[in-house]
């Protein structure tokens, strides 16, 4: 799943900046590299195999209920207790839930179309239009919603930060460089990452907002790359269309398969 760092989110939750040398003071945020909400002793997403401990605050419970009310037409039955859940009783567990009902039973296709349909319903009426308006595919524009995605972000893939990149040939600070993405460790399932999150959000953002992006997730580390500016290949020549499932973390894995099926179809 994805949250959209436009023009229209900053709205909602801007972030307090301080001098040429400011510090993030969002949710406690330090300045560079974000570690908003984790628990952990050491302030850094846990090992590889180990799922990482958040403390979340009212700002990021309040996105993970909006998108998981969004998507809950989408997801089917779910249980009577899911049912009865208020505003501020929906954690990230029951977020990914949500996300893990609306992929079964779908295509890809299907399933990033959802996705579009859930960030066009949060949107205001001419957001898309306005965006390319305000953000042309310049340098500048890659680099700035690098720099917006890493605060608003935070709250859905855990720590980032902004790192340069070489786009057609230039370098510059487009990059965001996710340590460990939340969601997909908290998932554990390819297809929920390619299907639900990283094609949907590439799509969004070349075809409605007008400004390229690439998201390259690395299925060793769980880390991901998001480059604003570069064009995203097709899915057939992505390298991600030939992952296998994660048969030791995914409820739904099939070990034999050589590719994740929800890949397949």
């Amino acid at each position: 799943m994805v949250v959209v760092s436009s023009p229209s989110m900053l709205i909602l939750q801007p972030p307090v900046i301080t001098s040429h040398n400011s510090t993030w003071r969002h949710s406690g945020c330090s300045r560079g590299s974000i570690r908003c909400g984790i628990a952990e002793p050491t302030g850094v997403p846990a090992p590889m195999g180990q799922k990482t401990k958040y403390k979340d605050g009212l700002f990021e419970k309040a996105f993970m209920t909006l998108f998981a009310k969004k998507m809950e037409k989408f997801g089917g039955g779910g249980d009577a207790r899911e049912k009865k859940k208020g505003w501020w009783d929906y954690d990230y567990d029951s977020f990914v839930d949500v996300s893990r009902r609306v992929m079964q039973g779908r295509s890809r296709d299907q399933q990033q179309e959802v996705v579009r349909e859930v960030l066009l319903s949060m949107l205001p009426p001419g957001a898309p239009a306005q965006f390319r308006k305000l953000f042309p595919p310049t340098k500048w524009a890659a680099e700035f919603n690098a720099f917006v995605t890493v605060p608003f972000f935070h709250w859905l893939v855990g720590p980032s930060e902004v790192i340069e990149v070489e786009v057609n040939g230039v370098k510059q600070r487009s990059g965001v460089r996710i340590k460990k993405c939340r969601y997909l460790e908290n998932s554990g399932c390819v297809g929920m990452c390619v299907n639900m999150c990283k094609f949907p959000t590439q799509d969004f953002f070349t075809n409605e907002f007008g400004l390229p992006l690439t998201m390259n997730p690395n299925f060793e580390d769980m880390s991901c790359d998001m480059v604003y500016g570069q064009v995203p290949p097709p899915f057939e020549e992505d390298p991600v269309s030939k992952q296998p499932c994660f048969a030791d973390l995914c409820s739904v894995a099939n070990p034999s398969a050589k590719v994740c099926p929800k890949l397949q179809v």
